[in-house]
């Protein structure tokens, strides 16, 4: 590298990114020494420290650093870090700063509610971030932050929140195209008014009994999890839409119009077959629908589906490529009833690939008929997988249905495979 120009030298030595590297770098020669201030992203993983032995403290080692960086855009810092050392870091770096990630890690800490200004507080010093990631969050006091006119990802992953925390954060960032809130616990009712935003994912823990309501008319990609009762009326622009509901049952969906959707996905052990059938009902234009709901029922008493005729179904979605179908989805569709009266010229016009679970031997003759139907009407499909998942019986009917189902697929093989 002695035969290179000082300015390939500073472009070469500016894409690193871990602190320990470029401390040791600082120490080759002067020539390097003196590159350094050209370094965009600074990243200090979780044990950047733990050899450290001498008397410098890493807030006062991290500071001399980003002190010596004319502009640094990233700062990454996973390792332990007092509120007073990040405001010194932030202070420095509010000129230049856009990326900011941080591992908090006070979410069980007492004192963190007593620092003056806190971790969250400190943030407010950087007013030009486009991108700000949090791990491990204690936020059950107000930030105190000034608007982020800037700011478009916002991204805190484990938190512990409150309902009105969570409100100011967000009224502090009314510019943002990306919000990712994972594995949170503690909120009730989250109510998210973003003109601008356009991908959303929520993941709240505890009972599954959050109440969401989301005023976003850009919104283009919605995934939520843990939540009971969903409004979400601007939905013109939502073409990727996941409702789960691990832990409690979904009660109520209220959407606008689905006619720019074109993947649902719907998962659970218990929704309100209320909810289900104005999913379904809106959905029309669907191109990939998700099911993986266990049971219907109002309120503590599991009920399966109840029948679901197949070519009203099929008929109700006419743009439907691709159909992963969960066991109580598949016995809904697979009554008796159901294929009695197919109209003259019926097809599914569409459809190409189709994933079945089948977990349960009862209505075997029924279930078959409809795997056959899938393939009869189905004229452009190309691929169905079959999963036999956890069939615990002992009864004969289990090994006859195998059977039946590997005949199935022998008969056509080019198309049907079992997992």
């Amino acid at each position: 590298m002695d035969s290179l120009p000082d300015a390939l030298v500073q472009c070469i030595l500016s894409h690193m990114r871990s602190g320990r590297d470029v401390a040791v770098c600082s120490c080759v020669s002067k020539r390097w020494k003196e590159s350094l201030p050209y370094i965009r992203s600074l990243y200090f993983p979780r044990s950047s420290f733990d050899s450290h032995s001498g008397g410098e403290r890493p807030d006062d080692i991290i500071r001399r650093m980003v002190s010596r960086i004319v502009c640094l855009e990233e700062l990454v810092v996973y390792s332990p870090f007092s509120s007073a050392g990040l405001a010194s870091w932030l202070s420095l770096l509010q000129p230049s700063l856009k990326y900011l990630e941080l591992r908090l890690d006070n979410i069980a800490e007492q004192q963190a509610c007593l620092e003056s200004p806190s971790k969250l507080d400190c943030i407010s010093k950087v007013k030009n971030l486009e991108s700000l990631k949090l791990w491990g969050v204690l936020m059950i006091q107000l930030p105190k932050w000034d608007v982020f006119p800037r700011l478009r990802t916002l991204e805190i992953v484990g938190a512990r929140l409150e309902d009105p925390a969570l409100s100011a954060a967000l009224k502090a960032c009314p510019n943002l195209t990306n919000l990712l809130l994972l594995g949170c616990e503690g909120l009730k009712m989250v109510s998210i008014d973003l003109p601008h935003l356009e991908q959303c994912k929520l993941d709240f823990y505890g009972l599954g009994n959050c109440s969401l309501s989301l005023k976003c008319p850009k919104i283009r990609l919605l995934e939520v999890q843990g939540c009971s009762w969903i409004r979400v009326r601007e939905t013109n622009c939502l073409r990727h839409l996941s409702i789960s509901n691990n832990a409690g049952r979904v009660y109520m969906v209220d959407f606008g119009r689905l006619s720019a959707l074109e993947y649902l996905s719907m998962r659970g052990v218990q929704w309100c077959w209320d909810a289900i059938s104005k999913m379904l009902e809106g959905a029309r234009e669907v191109k990939h629908l998700f099911m993986k709901v266990e049971f219907t029922g109002d309120f503590e008493v599991l009920q399966p589906f109840p029948e679901v005729d197949f070519v009203e179904f099929f008929n109700n979605h006419p743009k439907l490529q691709k159909f992963d179908i969960h066991g109580a989805m598949f016995a809904a569709i697979c009554q008796k009833n159901s294929l009695k009266n197919v109209e003259l010229g019926f097809v599914i016009p569409c459809l190409e690939e189709v994933v079945v679970t089948v977990r349960s031997p009862l209505n075997a003759e029924q279930k078959m008929s409809t795997l056959e139907s899938l393939l009869k009407y189905g004229r452009n499909l190309k691929t169905m997988v079959i999963r036999i998942l956890q069939m615990k019986s002992s009864h004969s009917s289990t090994d006859d249905f195998f059977d039946d189902i590997c005949r199935f697929r022998c008969m056509n093989r080019k198309i049907v495979r079992i997992e």
